[in-house]
């Protein structure tokens, strides 16, 4: 009898990253459940792509931020595959604001995109996680250990994101359950797409492998600490920067 394959549920799953990490999870034999917010056509695209290889996908439209739609999205995620294996927390939105342009409701879109939707991911996918535990992989950024000019509200959303990686490997190791993060820099995705030229030659420039980064990159990083290999890795944000940050 042919086992049943891993259950992997990818936010952001849609574009970018992370419809890199769906593509390369579902390229491992993994089934994948994408969750996007809005561009359904994207999402079929990484459908197609997937069920053109033989994968296994299908796509949920829900707003992560929000812990009813996600509780929503779960429940027919489960109805569907029947557990979670494997849950990567990659939505997440980068708007660059000064101090003084930050407000209210500036600091809640970042803080409820970033963070609170992989406490919202987390708390809905837990109890279907088998006994043999599983992986959870979220998303921080290099600038947490270097923030720029305008990045201060974006990597405060995302250092916490890291301080909770930390706390949830710890809380949930017991049940066998590994939790990290990873942190790109500047990746070629249509979140970047208006970076100016200037910035982003200093970036390249900057980094030792003497370019941005891929969505590739990333979501080799991510299938690795989604599969059985890193067993022993728990609690850590790892920088996928091509060595550009500078972090003790």
């Amino acid at each position: 009898m042919q086992a049943s394959p891993r259950i992997a549920i990818v936010t952001g799953g849609s574009r970018g990253i992370g419809a890199a990490v769906a593509v390369k999870l579902a390229s491992q034999g993994l089934a994948v459940a994408i969750i996007y917010q809005h561009n359904a056509q994207a999402a079929e695209q990484v459908l197609e792509r997937i069920r053109g290889a033989g994968g296994v996908a299908e796509a949920y439209a829900a707003d992560v931020s929000d812990e009813a739609s996600v509780k929503a999205a779960m429940t027919r995620i489960v109805e569907r595959f029947g557990q979670v294996d494997a849950l990567v927390n990659c939505a997440g939105m980068l708007e660059m604001r000064t101090l003084a342009e930050m407000d209210a409701a500036s600091v809640a879109r970042a803080f409820n995109v970033n963070f609170n939707s992989v406490i919202y991911m987390v708390q809905n996918a837990l109890p279907h996680f088998p006994l043999r535990g599983g992986r959870i992989v979220n998303f921080s950024t290099n600038l947490i250990y270097q923030p720029r000019l305008g990045s201060g509200l974006y990597a405060a959303s995302k250092a916490a994101v890291s301080v909770l990686t930390n706390a949830l490997a710890k809380e949930l190791g017991p049940r066998g359950i590994t939790v990290n993060a990873v942190a790109p820099s500047m990746t070629r995705t249509d979140m970047t797409a208006a970076t100016p030229p200037a910035r982003r030659e200093a970036v390249m420039a900057a980094t030792p492998l003497g370019r941005i980064g891929e969505p590739e990159d990333v979501a080799d990083v991510v299938a690795f600490l989604a599969s059985d290999e890193s067993r022993w890795v728990t609690g850590r944000t790892l920088l996928t920067d091509g060595g550009l940050t500078d972090a003790l």
